[in-house]
């Protein structure tokens, strides 16, 4: 705490007595070492009586607290006080131990035992000793106050008076080489000048306290910042989407274990809920090994600082050295992305860039394996991202695997539609299913069997809209036109046998090309049908970004994710992403267009590109597709047919032969597309028709509008 926040002076004029035997002769000598030689006396022994009156009874002055029969005589004091502190020493030194002899049962006990894991020296232990005793003597603590705010080497000066140590191997042991710090039992903060408490660091707010008062094997003493990490309740199976990260993984991390290989660490990340703690409890189980978890919060709930979280990885790393076990560090946001600077940029770095070097040689020579866990790779800082033995992606399971999870998740709460439904989120992590299962579950009498599938969704979609992602889709948003037919669609290829090659086939680049309305995106969910994948439908809104790079990273994303799902990938006004080239003015520009062709020559599956616009295109990208394919505006016998089949579906009179001529016409002024039979049918729901002929009517009306709105609007 810096001393302008915390008083210098703390008068305690309690008549209450304390008896010099109420602390031990360490805790004495080092009050009176504080009051003699390092000076706190000017403080404590004032014009007319003491600072602190419960002091004076611990350290032998309380013959002067407040005498009834004598004026408070200041200097007779200090003649009393120089001679306890002649004797105190006198007695320490008889005894050989330097004042820290008597210590309470439970820290000795505990600090032998941490000096044989950690290997502490002499030297560290009584440094130890002292610092658990300041934090936890109120006397002590108020007495060192009054020396003021210290510089670090003050802080050296002073440890070295107090424990009667040389000041080099005290500012040693306490520097960064020292196990003191290397363990994080002890470390000293350099940030600025506080207190003599402020200044000395334990590994924890209740690290003092559990020394003292707990019997405890030192992993024991660690359990509020390294604890054993709740068991596994997945099975690897459950992560057969990285199955080929793992055949990696699983057998590099039982390798390292047996030949205790130093500086092994991974990186997993991936978005929030998509079980990467739980992956790394899946590891630990499967190679037969302790898992430790460095905390996040404390005993109170509240977050714990990075440069704390860290120092408690260098505890679990110290303590855990000699056991067969894993260190599992998730939410590395704490550490390595904490700065306030864009992508690392100016700013405030982060607790990991102020630490680089040691971080560095933590990744290289850490002799327990971890699991570093964070939510995104972006922004972290690539000197370390290259030290890591493997970094892994876990990103939400392929559609397949989210079905799975849906259907084990809400068995008995949702129908097969429900489950197709939810599954069809790309975004959609396991966390965010089982959580709304359980709301779901735990209500599901009062939501009775037709309100279950409808609270899940509800439950699902404020979560993904919380989170930035799209909501679930409508029921039937994605679905195929009810009466779409590729044989009235108007295209320069025979779609039936297109869809038979590529069944055989299974791979093809396709740029289907034509006006708005011609039957594009329809025939890439026709075609994924027929060839019965997923589809994946992505739209400028879903990839392009403001963020310079990221646009190209929604490319690669959407490639490689339709790729593990053996999805048909359709990406819809691909005209934005493959401009050409030789017109470009940034280079953001160029970047675009080349990582789109590099993707489009990598995927193995089916994709689909479709675009009103042809001009433009950059040379190199249409040469990447195997066909193009030409959609044009309804031929007249098209357009018949489908008057028809409206008709029949609308419930409306059979077209009379005398509405021939004017279908005829509308297909002979190349406007009219499968697109405005679906606009005109749509309006039929509201806005209901009475015969074919007001049906041609609104045809008409929607080609006047292509027209440049010649006839009249909304009103045949």
């Amino acid at each position: 705490m810096p001393t302008e926040n915390r008083p210098m002076l703390r008068h305690h004029r309690s008549r209450s007595h304390r008896d010099p035997q109420d602390v031990s002769p360490a805790v004495r000598l080092w009050l009176l070492r504080l009051l003699v030689p390092l000076g706190a006396h000017r403080e404590f022994i004032q014009r007319s009586g003491f600072g602190n009156d419960a002091l004076a009874h611990a350290i032998g002055l309380g013959a002067f607290v407040d005498p009834e029969d004598l004026e408070f005589d200041a200097e007779a004091v200090r003649r009393r006080l120089r001679k306890l502190h002649q004797e105190a020493e006198r007695n320490a030194g008889d005894a050989g131990a330097g004042g820290d002899r008597d210590m309470p049962a439970f820290l000795a006990r505990n600090i032998a035992r941490l000096a044989e894991v950690v290997g502490l020296s002499a030297l560290d232990c009584r440094i130890l000793a002292f610092v658990v005793l300041l934090k936890n003597e109120r006397l002590l603590d108020d007495t060192a106050d009054w020396l003021g705010s210290l510089s670090a080497a003050k802080v050296f000066d002073t440890l070295a008076v107090l424990l009667d140590e040389p000041e080099p191997a005290v500012r040693a042991a306490l520097g960064p080489h020292g196990v003191l710090a290397r363990s994080g039992l002890v470390s000293i903060d350099r940030s600025c000048r506080y207190t003599l408490n402020g200044k000395l660091e334990l590994l924890s707010d209740s690290f003092a306290d559990h020394i003292v008062s707990t019997d405890a094997d030192p992993i024991g003493l660690l359990r509020d910042t390294v604890a054993v990490a709740a068991p596994a309740t997945l099975r690897l199976d459950d992560y057969e989407h990285v199955r080929s990260s793992l055949a990696v993984l699983l057998p590099y991390l039982r390798q390292a274990m047996a030949a205790g290989r130093p500086g092994v660490n991974v990186f997993l990340y991936g978005p929030p809920g998509t079980g990467k703690s739980e992956l790394a409890k899946v590891l630990a189980r499967e190679i037969g090994t302790e898992l430790f978890e460095v905390a996040s919060e404390d005993d109170d709930g509240d977050p714990i600082s990075g440069e704390r979280r860290l120092r408690a990885y260098r505890a679990g790393q110290s303590f855990l050295g000699q056991r067969r076990a894993l260190i599992l560090f998730d939410e590395v946001e704490d550490v390595f992305q904490d700065g306030d600077g864009l992508f690392g940029l100016g700013g405030r770095k982060s607790t990991a860039q102020t630490r680089k070097a040691w971080i560095n040689r933590t990744l290289e020579a850490n002799p327990v394996p971890t699991l570093w866990l964070s939510n995104s790779a972006r922004g972290l800082d690539g000197a370390f991202l290259r030290r890591f033995d493997m970094v892994m992606e876990l990103p939400v399971p392929p559609r397949r695997q989210r079905t799975r999870i849906i259907e084990g998740a809400c068995a008995g709460l949702l129908d097969a539609r429900a489950v197709a439904r939810m599954a069809e989120s790309e975004v959609l992590a396991p966390a965010v299913v089982t959580r709304a299962a359980a709301v779901v579950q735990a209500i599901r009498q009062e939501l009775g069997p037709d309100g279950t599938a409808s609270a899940m969704a509800l439950l699902i979609g404020n979560t993904l809209r919380a989170q930035g992602h799209p909501d679930l889709a409508r029921p039937g948003a994605e679905r195929l036109p009810e009466l779409y037919d590729p044989t009235l669609v108007h295209a320069d290829a025979d779609l039936d046998a297109l869809a038979a090659g590529l069944q055989r086939s299974r791979a093809g680049r396709l740029c289907l090309v034509g006006p708005p309305g011609t039957g594009k995106t329809a025939f890439g969910r026709w075609l994924a049908e027929r060839l019965a994948v997923p589809l994946h439908v992505k739209r400028v809104s879903d990839l392009v970004s403001p963020y310079v790079g990221e646009s190209e990273q929604n490319l690669a994303h959407a490639f490689r994710r339709a790729a593990e799902d053996g999805a048909l990938l359709l990406i819809d006004e691909v005209d934005s992403f493959l401009q050409d080239r030789r017109g470009a003015q940034r280079s953001w520009e160029v970047s675009l267009v080349n990582e789109m062709l590099t993707q489009m020559e990598a995927f193995p599956g089916v994709f689909v590109a479709s675009t009103n616009l042809m001009d433009g295109l950059d040379p190199a990208a249409l040469r990447r597709f195997d066909l193009k394919v030409a959609f044009h505006p309804l031929k007249s016998d098209q357009a018949w047919t489908l008057l028809c089949r409206y008709a029949e579906q609308l419930a409306l009179p059979a077209p009379e032969a005398a509405l021939l001529p004017r279908v005829s016409q509308l297909a002979r002024l190349a406007t009219l597309t499968p697109g405005d039979y679906a606009a005109v049918a749509r309006r039929h729901r509201f806005n209901a028709l009475a015969s074919a002929a007001d049906f041609v009517a609104a045809l008409e009306g929607e080609c006047a509008l292509k027209d440049g709105g010649k006839a009249a609007i909304g009103f045949r």
